[in-house]
């Protein structure tokens, strides 16, 4: 029987989980650029972006100087429902690629979300509960996002409104009514609710929606509802900022068993679960008390990084919210209905992107059929299906373990499982059937 040098899962107890999520930017000597003020060019006040987010979320987004901040003990009791998630090894795939190379994945999908999301959704929605709000409004890709804020809307008791994007309302029916069970109004999007949708329609009446669309809608509407506030699932630091719980749990697991990490790989849509990864890493890196590398993973059909220009753009289709100095293809981008629906975004996050500008972040592409194979492969040994939007990660991963076999070299490498595809299926029905195509 084969004998294994370190466990299968790398884990830690309830009293091990992070008690702050970190905020990368405070060790940033290059911080990135301040959300502005289209009209004005200059950035953005408190003031200003209140009446869009809570009060708390307004102060996180703006902090670049604070370390860590301190997570809320009603949240992390709700983070023990499904926390500290697996670090774990993926010996079957190791053994299948005959690679010396080692390889960990973070699980994030062991929640009824089926990813990540749920790490900022609570926070999220604690802090407009504590504000006083009666409800939010937000948007969501592949469905994830808004499965996690509608989970913490029912934890708190607060009315939820998910603007879904067209193709993934779609293609992910049963996605749209776990949020329905959890008590959220789901409208596809763009819709004739609000003036962004009514204008993009429109100009483009045969679009299958984008997050930028989605996202001009949900603002609109919570501006116009009293007591409501607009909450986000990735993009911004405030969600970068309770992302890091991911990378935390990480970087104490592997210290715990003696593991040091020699590339670090998320995959990158608009930064959060990437973000959160390799938030602590990266905090080591940049006060010089590690070397790693980073790699993000994004679509080859919706490529911000590699194709995208570092320049102030509006984070929404319909230009209703602030500029954002990022990575972008423009906010009037309209992406193929690749399955991968939570990485349909035109920019990337401010932070990672003045990491990427800086050379300290590397970044490359994935064409839909070679995600869909590396996560079938994936299944097939680890016996996880995996969303399309983590099965990137995967791709790049299986990239790696195979250049360590070419070259010998036995490098530990770390990816972030964001999340599970078991709502995903029609998109492997296709795969499996032949009929997916790359469409880049």
């Amino acid at each position: 029987m084969k004998t294994y040098d370190t466990p299968c899962k790398l884990l830690l107890t309830e009293d091990e989980m992070p008690k702050a999520w970190y905020n990368v930017k405070a060790d940033m000597a290059n911080k990135p650029a301040p959300l502005a003020n289209p009209a004005t060019m200059q950035p953005v006040t408190a003031e200003e972006l209140s009446h869009v987010f809570c009060d708390e979320l307004v102060k996180q987004e703006l902090d670049d100087t604070t370390p860590y901040i301190e997570i809320p003990e009603e949240v992390r009791r709700l983070y023990c429902l499904y926390r500290p998630s697996p670090l774990m090894r993926a010996y079957r795939l190791e053994e299948k690629l005959q690679t010396p190379a080692r390889i960990f994945f973070k699980f994030e999908g062991n929640n009824t979300s089926g990813s990540h999301k749920l790490n900022s959704a609570i926070a999220q929605v604690y802090y407009a509960k504590k504000q006083g709000l009666k409800g939010v409004t937000t948007e969501t890709g592949a469905g994830q996002w808004g499965t996690a804020v509608s989970m913490a809307c029912a934890f708190f008791g607060l009315k939820c409104q998910v603007y879904m994007v067209k193709c993934s309302y779609e293609q992910k029916p049963y996605r749209r009514e776990v949020m329905r069970t959890y008590g959220a109004e789901v409208t596809p999007s763009p819709s004739m609710n609000t003036e962004a949708g009514r204008r993009i329609l429109a100009a483009h009446p045969d679009t299958i929606g984008s997050l930028g669309c989605a996202i001009s809608e949900a603002v609109e509407a919570a501006v116009t509802t009293p007591d409501t506030r607009y909450i986000l699932g990735s993009v911004l630091s405030q969600v970068l900022l309770h992302q890091s719980v991911i990378g935390l749990e990480t970087q104490a697991a592997l210290k715990k068993y003696g593991i040091k990490p020699d590339v670090i790989i998320g995959c990158a849509g608009g930064g959060s679960n990437l973000g959160g990864l390799l938030a602590p890493f990266m905090g080591e890196q940049l006060r010089g008390e590690a070397k790693y590398r980073f790699v993000a993973v994004e679509p080859a059909a919706c490529p911000s990084f590699t194709k995208g220009e570092f320049k102030y753009d509006f984070c929404d289709t319909g230009r209703v919210c602030p500029l954002a100095k990022m990575y972008t293809l423009g906010s009037d981008f309209m992406p193929s209905a690749i399955h991968a629906g939570g990485l349909r975004y035109h920019g990337m996050n401010p932070t990672l992107s003045q990491l990427y500008h800086d050379g300290i972040l590397e970044a490359r592409t994935a064409r839909q059929l070679d995600v869909f194979k590396a996560a079938t492969l994936f299944a097939r040994t680890e016996g996880i299906l995996p969303a399309p939007e983590s099965s990137h990660a995967i791709a790049a991963a299986i990239d790696e373990a195979t250049r360590c076999r070419e070259e010998g070299r036995a490098e530990n490498i770390v990816f972030g499982l964001s999340g599970t595809g078991y709502f995903d299926m029609l998109a492997y029905s296709k795969f499996n059937d032949g009929q997916m195509v790359n469409d880049d």
